[in-house]
């Protein structure tokens, strides 16, 4: 087998069937031997409906679908996808048709003429979102980049192709807190970027909202950064300057210029000020307490309702 599509799905009933059949058309054109693994990532309409009919009615295709026993997110799913592949590449793509097949095969043709590569990730030449979410998305990868010890490429997406030995060596990485985008960048290998023009969705709404994109952003800095919990260290030092600073100015108003500090006010202030400081870098340790503790039980990073494979269905035949 040469490449493997991993197709996340969540909630995607309206998009898997036409994503399906974009993608026969596009490499009809090609000799590339190709496979389909559908993940339904405990999707809440038919979805999982859906990929059973192409499971059984497209003979002509080899499909793989893993569903699972619930919504763990594309993470998740990414993960389970390439374990459940066998090409020699392995690509991601969403099945909403916003990243189309044509670029997957421009993806394979660099990985096949330019072997010092291995792997091809697609950015959006031009995005086609709002200034605010642009301007947050430029901003965190600012951020992640001067905190994380790897660094990440702006705008890249999971939208990628790469092979066999990339996917062994994300397979390797039993993180149960899993962010993709760091991780590619951890375990190295050479990957070329290169832009490509984003679609319409065919059918129904993103998944990412703006909390969500938040709250992903903030898992991938505490994934691949321990600096927020230096914080902790920084602001403690930052505070006992000012407390000294402020106890020698006290001391000269009352010395020199027998000036009355009222002293109720300052003191709820700096409660106030000190309580905040010590509930913010709690949080922040909390947050990584949290995580370990979680990765500490060995939680499974998916779980399977049903796996569907090609042979099974050939077997039955």
């Amino acid at each position: 087998m040469k490449l493997s599509l991993v197709v996340p799905c969540y909630n995607e009933e309206g998009n898997v069937e036409l994503f399906y059949e974009e993608c026969v058309k596009a490499f009809a054109k090609t000799d590339i031997d190709y496979e389909f693994v559908f993940v339904n990532d405990g999707s809440r309409d038919k979805t999982a409906e859906k990929l059973k009919k192409l499971y059984t009615e497209k003979t002509e295709s080899r499909i793989t679908v893993v569903s699972f026993s619930r919504n763990f997110g594309k993470e998740s799913a990414i993960y389970a996808g390439i374990k459940n592949s066998s090409g020699d590449y392995v690509s991601l793509i969403d099945a909403d048709l916003q990243q189309r097949p044509e670029v997957v095969i421009e993806m394979m043709n660099i990985l096949e003429n330019e072997p010092e590569y291995d792997c091809v990730a697609a950015y959006q030449g031009v995005r086609k979102e709002g200034s605010v979410m642009t301007g947050f998305k430029s901003g965190f990868y600012k951020l992640i980049n001067k905190l994380s010890e790897v660094e990440l490429h702006a705008d890249a997406s999971d939208f990628r192709t790469f092979s066999r030995t990339v996917a062994d060596a994300i397979l390797e990485i039993g993180e149960y807190h899993r962010f993709s985008k760091g991780i590619f960048s951890w375990i190295g290998f050479n990957t070329k970027y290169i832009p490509y023009e984003v679609q319409e969705r065919n059918s129904g709404e993103t998944k990412w909202s703006f909390t969500k994109l938040v709250r992903y952003a903030f898992e991938g800095i505490s994934a691949f950064s321990t600096k927020p919990l230096k914080l902790a260290t920084y602001l403690g030092m930052l505070t006992a300057f000012a407390a000294i600073v402020y106890l020698i100015v006290v001391i000269v108003q009352r010395i020199w210029f027998n000036v009355a500090v009222s002293g109720y006010a300052t003191i709820v202030a700096l409660i106030l000020l000190l309580g905040g400081i010590q509930l913010f870098c709690i949080g922040i340790i909390g947050s990584y307490l949290a995580k370990t503790y979680i990765q500490s039980k060995h939680r499974p990073i998916f779980v399977a309702k049903e796996i569907l494979k090609p042979k099974e269905k050939f077997n039955k035949a």
